[in-house]
């Protein structure tokens, strides 16, 4: 079985169209095609059914999907021992991140990394509302809640709080409410409920159980700034609020807890740059955890 083959097979399983993948491998689509073919005729199974818009596995493309991480997994460690006794640290490391965490903490905390290898490059990349690990859409992802699906690795950052904030400007002008109740005298600023990318950030009902927000922004930072504003009480990040001395806690409902989690596909362990920039992002969290506190 050629591994070139098998490269080029999971390159299309992850894009999810052979054009994608012909882009992402930097091919002829007519060549990713024939290759395919020709996997598939040395297997004597169909991997792939061709639809109108795209590609999808088939059964026997579902079960070969293990196997060909599997050899993608040693042949990634293979390189990696073989590499083993050089310490420089190459390559490009995608982190993928909530905005909250990804800009207000990770982005003026990874600079040393690049400042200390020369020839490492990372983009760091808002966590979109459809996400895969598997597809190769990330290197790294720090997620709200503990996958339980799929070969990753997963490892608990750190708790972190979030709360009620309103700017003092907004609180001289308005008052602030003393319990759940007087919440509704009051304009509220929330998240957009159908692009929330993980159930455990929709919350809103855990502040007041009839929550509803005048104002909606799809962006943890946005509401940040909205609150800032003085155009309402919302639900903030407590680390990044505590840091604002314009904005005040709002005690009419108790803070609420979630946590924070560094993920990565079991295939990319062996990569001395992964390793290198999860160990980064794990010693700086530890370093300042009194900030999530």
């Amino acid at each position: 079985m050629n591994w070139d083959d098998v490269r080029i097979f999971l390159a299309v399983a992850r894009a999810g169209q052979i054009l994608g993948a012909a882009r992402r491998l930097e091919l002829n689509h007519a060549t990713v095609s024939r290759r395919i073919v020709a996997l598939e005729d040395s297997l004597g199974a169909k991997l792939f059914r061709r639809l109108t818009t795209g590609t999808e596995l088939t059964p026997a493309g579902e079960r070969f999907l293990a196997v060909a991480e599997r050899m993608e997994a040693d042949m990634i460690a293979a390189r990696s021992e073989l590499a083993g006794g050089d310490d420089d640290v190459s390559g490009t490391v995608r982190i993928g991140a909530p905005d909250g965490f990804g800009v207000a903490f990770l982005a003026s905390r990874l600079g040393a990394l690049t400042a200390q290898h020369r020839d490492l490059r990372i983009q760091l990349v808002p966590v979109p509302r459809s996400f895969s690990l598997s597809r190769r859409e990330a290197d790294i992802a720090i997620t709200t809640e503990r996958p339980t699906e799929g070969r990753l690795v997963a490892q608990k950052l750190v708790d972190y709080s979030l709360g009620l904030y309103a700017s003092r400007s907004y609180a001289e002008a308005n008052g602030l409410p003393a319990t759940q109740s007087e919440l509704r005298a009051h304009r509220l600023i929330g998240y957009v409920p159908d692009l929330v990318v993980s159930s455990s950030l929709a919350y809103a009902q855990e502040f007041s159980p009839d929550w509803d927000a005048a104002f909606a922004i799809s962006s943890a930072l946005g509401q940040v700034e909205a609150v800032r504003s003085g155009a309402g009480i919302g639900i903030l990040h407590s680390f990044i609020a505590r840091a604002l001395p314009d904005l005040v806690a709002v005690d009419a409902a108790r803070p609420i807890l979630r946590a924070y989690w560094l993920v990565y596909h079991e295939s990319v362990r062996p990569l001395r740059r992964i390793q290198v920039v999860a160990g980064h992002i794990l010693h700086a969290v530890e370093k300042e955890r009194r900030l999530f506190q």
